[in-house]
């Protein structure tokens, strides 16, 4: 029998440890509940479905990296220029990292946006969020121009031209040897785009 106070954050945590043992398909709230000592109803007290459970540990698990992405975004000592470029590099290497080092809940992650879940509709929409944030910083400096797009569509824009670097399609592209200099490319092209000119 469990001591502690069986909460939901235990649960989750519980849960990634049995996403990485036994992956996406095998994992069940069984596991989850004899990893914690506990019935399977105490688990489904938290979360109604497996679905639900997965879901909010998949959130959980982009929560840390969208967490990270907030810094760079608020960090006012920067230029907008220096945010966007910081912010793109710092989201390909969080998600490279957990494709290489956490592969069973990066297969979780892939399971649900083939689902078309919400959880990767919210963390789609929080990354273009902060995008949009950045962009409009770089309107206020004066250094970004957007010409005839609002501010949300040239985040979404941002967001879309380095897709190869954050959708989880392509993470097997992700390890080939030139893969940080083709994403600097990348963002050269963007930023030069975006530039205000004298």
């Amino acid at each position: 029998m469990a001591t502690e106070t069986l909460t939901a954050e235990r649960i989750l945590a519980a849960t990634e440890d049995v996403l990485r043992l036994y992956g996406p398909s095998k994992a069940t709230v069984v596991d989850v509940a004899r990893a914690l000592g506990v019935s399977h109803g105490s688990v489904y007290r938290h979360f109604r479905t497996k679905a639900a459970l997965r879901e909010a540990v998949t959130k959980r698990w982009l929560d840390r990296t969208t967490g990270e992405l907030r810094q760079i975004v608020e960090d006012s000592s920067a230029t907008a220029e220096d945010r966007l470029r910081r912010w793109n590099v710092h989201l390909f290497e969080a998600k490279r990292a957990k494709a290489g080092a956490d592969p069973q809940l990066f297969a979780t992650y892939e399971v649900l946006l083939r689902e078309n879940s919400e959880t990767v509709d919210e963390h789609i929409a929080d990354l273009v969020g902060q995008l949009t944030e950045i962009l409009q910083a770089g309107l206020s400096e004066g250094t970004f121009t957007l010409g005839s797009a609002d501010v949300p569509a040239g985040a979404r824009a941002v967001f879309d031209a380095t897709v190869r670097f954050h959708d989880p399609v392509y993470a097997a592209q992700w390890v080939l040897p030139d893969i940080e200099r083709e994403l600097a490319a990348v963002l050269d092209l963007v930023l030069n785009g975006l530039r205000v000119r004298a």
